[in-house]
């Protein structure tokens, strides 16, 4: 299947010159949205990850249901505030500014392997926080799962070492 077919380019959005990648046709398939979820999961299947980390908004929606595929539990990042527990928090550097994201101090333990996902891999920095904020917790990051990977920026550099899954890859 091809998963691209079902990405939308919408030019000039957020801003000029950009060409935003609209996931949604994909969400609204029924086909498109179980092979994306199927494809991760087998990719991971053997690993044993108990628990799959997804930032707010998208990858609540694939960590979700790749938790559920793999019988894992899921652990929310979000951004400051956010949540109603006691928190733990990583601050990240974006192009222009600073970022932060926190999940709760009890959602993560020693022994838990950790699977982080989204949907895109830009340039890393969001996906290098998360994987932060897993190892400051003392748990182990599995790897990493995105729908759509933009290569020409290059952000599964600030990865590291652990197995990256992209669906999707724009040159």
């Amino acid at each position: 299947m091809d998963l691209s077919s079902y990405i939308r380019d919408v030019p000039d959005f957020p801003q000029e010159g950009i060409i935003f990648k609209d996931i949604t046709p994909l969400l609204a398939s029924s086909e498109g949205f179980r092979a994306a979820i199927d494809i991760i999961a087998d990719a991971y299947a053997n690993v044993g990850v108990t628990k799959v980390l997804g930032a707010e908004a998208r990858g609540f929606i694939f960590g979700g249901a790749l938790a559920y595929k793999l019988g894992a539990g899921f652990v929310p990042a979000r951004k400051p505030g956010k949540l109603p527990w006691n928190t733990t928090r990583h601050e990240y550097e974006l192009e222009y500014g600073t970022d932060a994201l926190e999940v709760h101090t009890d959602a993560l333990a020693d022994d838990d392997v950790v699977l982080v996902v989204d949907d895109v891999l830009a340039t890393g920095g969001t996906a290098a926080a998360k994987a932060a904020l897993v190892t400051r917790m003392g748990a182990k990051v599995a790897g990493f799962a995105f729908l759509i990977e933009l290569d020409f920026l290059h952000g599964r550099e600030k990865l590291g070492d652990p197995r990256i899954v992209s669906l999707i890859h724009v040159d």
